[in-house]
Formats: C-alpha cells, structure tokens, sequence
C-alpha cells in the first residue's frame, strides 16, 4: 500500500507501529474515563455541590478541556501515554492545538451520536492503520510509541 500524502507510516511494511493499537485506545480511554470523572468530581465542592444539577455537562466540559489540552501538550492523553500510543497527524508530527481541538471536537461528536462511534470502533478494528472515524477525516493516527523511537 503506497499513499504519497502520508507522512505515517506504512502498515505492510511497519506493522509494528500499529500492533495492538485498537485495544491500547480502548484502555487508554478507560483510563481517561477514569481521570475525567475524578477530575469533575473533584471540582463540584467548588460549585457550591450546584455542578449535581449539571454533571454531565460538567463531565463533558472538563472531558472536553482534559483531551484538548493534553493531546495538544504531548499529542496524547494521560491514558495513551500509559499505553504507550500517541496522536500524529497525516505528515506524521504531533498534535498541535488546532488539530487536537478539532480530533477532541469530532470524538466528543462522535460519542454523542452513538451510531457514529459504532462506525469508529468498526473502523479501527478493520483498517490497516486502526483509524477510527475521525482519524479518517483528519488523516491523523496513533501509532505505538515505542515503535517511532
């Protein structure tokens, strides 16, 4: 498979970058699952407990922020820096805060339209590269990171 646009790498040839890269994502967001909950919890005292109202728009506010941030900082959440998988986008460089805003926006879309997030995991089993659907639109990957070094 030869795509002269990718700066990615190729997945007949370096494998290795995409191993097990779809159950890495799924503990990965396990994990910042975890991270956000408690992170929002920990915030509503600060609201005078008025955040109990509005929890899950507080969760997805504070979700929102949480992956924005730190994939814009390091091109991967907290939860793929301890699966050892981050972000890149199609000419293979890390995240910026444009790109990482604009995955964050259609991941947070994606899971609000729960057909659309079927279609992502499907999408990330079945190809070569383990994009899920918003992978697709942005060109972008995760790849292993003990494979890039």
């Amino acid at each position: 498979m030869t795509d002269t646009y990718w700066g990615l790498p190729d997945p007949d040839t370096q494998a290795d970058f995409y191993a097990d890269v779809p159950t890495k994502r799924f503990l990965a967001w396990v994990v910042d699952v975890v991270l956000i909950a408690l992170i929002s919890l920990v915030l509503v005292p600060f609201t005078l407990f008025t955040a109990l109202f509005y929890f899950p728009a507080l969760y997805l506010v504070v979700g929102f922020a949480y992956r924005t941030l730190t994939i814009a900082r390091g091109s991967a959440t907290p939860g793929m820096r301890l699966t050892a998988i981050e972000l890149r986008d199609r000419d293979g460089k890390r995240f910026d805060l444009s790109t990482a805003f604009f995955h964050t926006a259609g991941y947070t879309i994606a899971m609000t339209v729960f057909p659309l997030q079927l279609i992502s995991m499907g999408l990330m089993v079945a190809t070569p590269r383990a994009q899920g659907l918003v992978d697709h639109v942005l060109g972008t990957a995760a790849l292993n990171r003990a494979a890039a070094h």
